[in-house]
């Protein structure tokens, strides 16, 4: 243990300490280039008389003055005047040098001591432990720092080109291109990490798998439509069930990497992958329609990211009337949740901050769902279905909703309610019919997963499963909620302004409304309404408190 503390300490320390780890730092006033950020502000004060750090600024006014001076290029002694209007302006976000190591702060001379002296080879183990928790918070928070730095710089950006496109060259107002909701979404997918963290969910990945390779029946010579296809996973799911072809569609750059694994795996001839919209695509000369859709489209609440719309339409341009969609159906729960750890690190953790009150920080995590997970103890309701999606028959347009709910509480004793949380439930169902009403999803507990049910590791089924690969002809399904266990999409989080106090009985009724957000159709507006009945008075008559309305984003 202690050669593992110490092997990390020897590894931290020169990244954190050598100027190599960032660059040379340039002079703030001269072509002259020192060994760290240290050496150049000590330099900068000795000969110049300058001193950065004699200044009181936070993060990003030390980012714009650092720039001011780049640009500017005022003198050393014009600087003692500063008013601080003279570098107020955003545009000094902007890095005059790429990778200037003065925008990240001192790195070099971070330490655990107090005289701010180089670090040293620990002496023992507490102090090697304790160097390195140091370390690591300092390290954490300088890359929070400059991942925020850089969205802003990156947003700033895009409002210089913005105007640039107004401030036409003839000088007439030019029109603004308009904003394209697709882009962003298509190159974050394009990236392997999403799909590692997808693949590695146990209880999506062994859903598919399960479906697919326990329906020979359905996928036996048929032709698959896999869209928005990714790494390509249930195309080979598919191919390897016996399918006669598979049409893979994918906008983002992962359809190359997505053909290079088809290619891998043997199945180019099966696998057809093509890169592009599915609104845009045309399928190959010798295919007019298909037997199955599958497609992982399923966002946070079910509905972000839009990806149903795209869905929706590949099923009415090529389904064959009698044809299947996997999913076939999804249901969108809301229950009610105690949610008081999420409660206590979203918001009322800002309530005492070394003694101040810092509670407007936590404002906005009201109006902005939370993406998190509430564990089954924190539940103290049964479901509400609020939206039940049949596949084969569902449009656009009923993607946006509005629909009443009643959550009743079954809290054993007096309890908070801090939120109300949304999941969904997916089914597979080989005939493609709609699920009955009392059909119940599965709830996957702890170390379950199908996929070894229907193939172990390696290329070839054990004689035990091949029995397994054979129709079962029963509803595959699986829950995100909070009695299963967590999947990468997590639970949708709506804390409430007012937290609401129930026993068992209590009613919490209202509506849900459910639509796409003006100025990104990707991200969804909610809005909530509701009251409180506390049940029934000695009359028998219920008594419902005031209508509560609060509104969220989802993005």
């Amino acid at each position: 243990m202690k050669l593992d503390q110490d092997l990390r300490v020897s590894q931290m320390e020169p990244m954190l300490r050598k100027p190599g780890a960032i660059g040379q730092c340039k002079s703030l006033f001269e072509d002259k280039f020192l060994a760290s950020t240290t050496e150049a502000l000590d330099y900068d004060k000795r000969i110049h008389g300058f001193d950065l750090n004699s200044f009181s600024l936070d993060f990003y006014d030390r980012v714009r003055l650092i720039n001011y001076i780049r640009k500017e290029k005022p003198s050393a002694q014009s600087l003692r005047t500063l008013s601080g209007k003279e570098f107020s302006y955003d545009d000094y976000l902007l890095p005059v040098i790429e990778d200037d190591p003065l925008l990240l702060g001192p790195l070099d001379s971070w330490s655990d001591s107090e005289d701010g002296s180089n670090l040293s080879a620990p002496t023992d183990l507490a102090t090697a432990n304790r160097r390195i928790a140091t370390l690591e918070l300092k390290l954490a928070a300088a890359k929070e720092e400059l991942t925020h730095f850089r969205l802003l710089v990156h947003q700033r950006m895009d409002t210089a080109h913005i105007r640039d496109a107004i401030n036409a060259p003839d000088g007439h107002i030019a029109s603004p291109s308009r904003r394209d909701d697709d882009s962003h979404y298509f190159e974050s997918y394009g990236e392997s990490e999403i799909h590692a963290v997808m693949i590695q969910d146990r209880v999506r990945t062994s859903s598919y798998a399960s479906f697919i390779m326990t329906n020979a029946d359905l996928f036996q010579n048929a032709v698959v439509l896999d869209v928005g296809c990714g790494t390509g996973i249930l195309s080979l799911f598919a191919a390897r069930a016996g399918a006669k072809r598979v049409i893979a569609i994918d906008a983002s750059d992962i359809a190359l990497k997505a053909k290079r694994i088809v290619e891998a795996n043997g199945y180019e001839n099966v696998i057809t992958v093509i890169q592009g919209k599915v609104e845009e695509i045309s399928l190959p000369d010798d295919i007019s329609h298909v037997d199955v859709i599958v497609s992982e489209w399923m966002g946070y609440a079910l509905l972000y990211e839009s990806m149903l719309d795209s869905v929706l339409h590949a099923r009415d341009r090529f389904l064959k009337p009698a044809g299947v969609m996997a999913p076939s159906q999804c249901r969108m729960m809301l229950c009610l949740s105690e949610a008081s750890d999420i409660y206590k690190e979203r918001i009322g953790f800002w309530n005492d901050i070394y003694g101040f009150d810092l509670s407007v920080m936590g404002e906005e995590v009201f109006t902005d769902a939370v993406v998190d997970i509430v564990g089954p103890d924190t539940v103290m309701s049964e479901p509400y279905m609020i939206k039940d999606l049949y596949l084969r028959d569902i449009t656009t347009k009923q993607l946006e909703f509005m629909t009443p709910f009643s959550l009743v509480s079954t809290a054993e004793r007096r309890t908070k309610i801090h939120a109300l949380v949304l999941y969904f439930d997916a089914f597979f169902e080989a005939t493609g019919s709609p699920v009955s009403s009392n059909t119940a999803v599965r709830v996957t507990r702890g170390g379950e997963g199908e996929l070894a049910e229907v193939w172990p590791l390696g290329r070839r089924p054990s004689a035990l499963r091949r029995q397994s690969l054979k129709s079962r002809q029963e509803t595959i399904s699986f829950s995100t909620g909070p009695r299963s266990v967590p999947t990468h999409w997590k639970h949708t989080i709506f804390l409430l302004r007012e937290p609401v106090v129930v026993t068992e009985g209590t009613i919490v009724a209202g509506t849900f409304h459910c639509r796409k957000r003006e100025n990104n159709s990707r991200e969804l507006d909610v809005e909530v309404h509701y009251t409180v009945k506390s049940g029934a008075s000695s009359e028998g008559i219920e008594t419902p408190g005031d209508v509560v309305v609060q509104i969220f984003k989802v993005r």
